[in-house]
């Protein structure tokens, strides 16, 4: 069970209790709470978009789809989705489609939604396919302190 080197180094540097939990691979969030038995409510996804200014990370509960008209509003910002190549060059010690949500881990600005701010654990992928990391609520809002929260989400 291991996570990423940058966001490891980035909560122990917080001084954030962390536990990991290892489930089979996965392809999906979605399936990664269901294999590590988790709440797909309280498993924290993240979405890299790109604007013309930069990327940002779109954190929403794996048991939802991201509004992206919405989150344009909310941004003033056109946005789309990152290519596979730019979320690579981002998050160098990750697995595609295992980003971590703690963007300031890798100098990239986070919206948060808002469906995620009273959840009392938070599980999230730990950069590869294999590991989920679970903070407390309390500490993910610690985490998340400069992330701007807005709703721009909806269950899927």
């Amino acid at each position: 069970m291991t996570i990423a080197q940058k966001l490891r180094a980035y909560i122990d540097g917080e001084g954030i209790a962390y536990d990991t939990l290892s489930h089979h691979r996965t392809r999906t969030s979605s399936q990664s709470a269901m294999a590590a038995h988790v709440s797909g409510g309280s498993l924290a996804k993240s979405v890299v978009v790109h604007h013309e200014t930069g990327y940002a990370l779109a954190v929403v509960p794996s048991t939802h789809r991201i509004e992206l008209s919405t989150l344009q509003d909310v941004m003033d910002r056109r946005l789309g989705l990152a290519s596979e190549d730019e979320v690579g060059a981002l998050f160098t010690d990750c697995d595609l489609g295992a980003i971590p949500p703690i963007g300031s881990a890798y100098d990239v600005p986070v919206i948060l939604d808002e469906s995620l701010g009273n959840a009392s654990d938070v599980y999230f992928e730990g950069g590869d396919h294999k590991t989920l990391v679970r903070v407390s609520g309390a500490d993910f809002r610690s985490l998340m302190k400069d992330a701007r929260v807005a709703r721009f989400s909806h269950p899927s």
